[in-house]
């Protein structure tokens, strides 16, 4: 069944490529894990600039996690209102803080760094509102696992090149091509199909032409082929 749903050879081959292009990827220091949670609740569904000014706004208004967790959530709202969503970030925010000190007794996490990377996910994924994407997150960045965090730009070119199946989704993507890779090649390959997704394989107009990955790409070979038996512009 698994074959039917990632390209495990495909996968590897498009790792070495990207490496070959953007270069290997060290990790360079690791946040908190409940600063990296938090933060990556912020930036669901906005950019890094907006994310960023919501994470520093709350973090300047705001001296400790006890104090987030006791405000009033409307007004929390307003702190992290650049982040977009805060009528949905801001309540959640809160809960998850509740839950952690419910199970914890403290506003820490520093115990998943200890677990196994299956039972780190699924602590976390149990937490209100917590999915693949940001699990992933927590465990990459802040405790060195090696986790694979699917979003927007890494789905769509592994959709593209054609390393999982079309109708595996995001959710789905993470496991599927986490456990196709080799351990010491998940940061790495995480950081570049970001890259490549930025640079190339854009999700509107893909710079197919001049794409690296042109050759083993389902996608761009359809693109060209099109493009090439098009009638000339008069």
């Amino acid at each position: 069944m698994t074959a039917q749903l990632v390209n495990l050879d495909k996968v590897l081959q498009a790792n070495e490529r990207l490496q070959a292009v953007y270069g290997p990827r060290e990790r360079h220091g690791r946040r908190d894990p409940l600063d990296e949670l938090i933060l990556t609740i912020l930036s669901q569904n906005t950019s890094d600039r907006n994310s960023g000014r919501a994470w520093r706004l709350l973090r300047s208004r705001y001296q400790s996690w006890s104090d987030v967790l006791e405000a009033d959530t409307r007004e929390l709202y307003e702190v992290i209102k650049p982040a977009g969503l805060g009528n949905i970030k801001a309540p959640r925010i809160q809960q998850v803080l509740q839950e952690v000190l419910n199970r914890r007794g403290e506003f820490n996490l520093d115990f998943l760094r200890e677990l196994p990377i299956g039972e780190a996910k699924q602590w976390l994924r149990s937490l209100p509102g917590i999915g693949p994407k940001t699990a992933a997150c927590v465990l990459c960045f802040a405790c060195d696992m090696p986790a694979l965090p699917v979003d927007t730009h890494v789905h769509r070119v592994a959709l593209r090149l054609g390393l999982i199946g079309p109708k595996v989704n995001a959710d789905a993507a993470h496991d599927l091509l986490e456990q196709a890779l080799p351990v010491d090649a998940v940061y790495a390959f995480h950081v570049n199909m970001i890259l490549h997704g930025r640079q190339i394989c854009h999700a509107q107009r893909p710079a197919c032409p001049r794409c690296p990955l042109r050759d083993m790409c389902d996608y761009g070979s359809t693109v060209l082929a099109a493009a090439a038996g098009a009638a000339p512009t008069l």
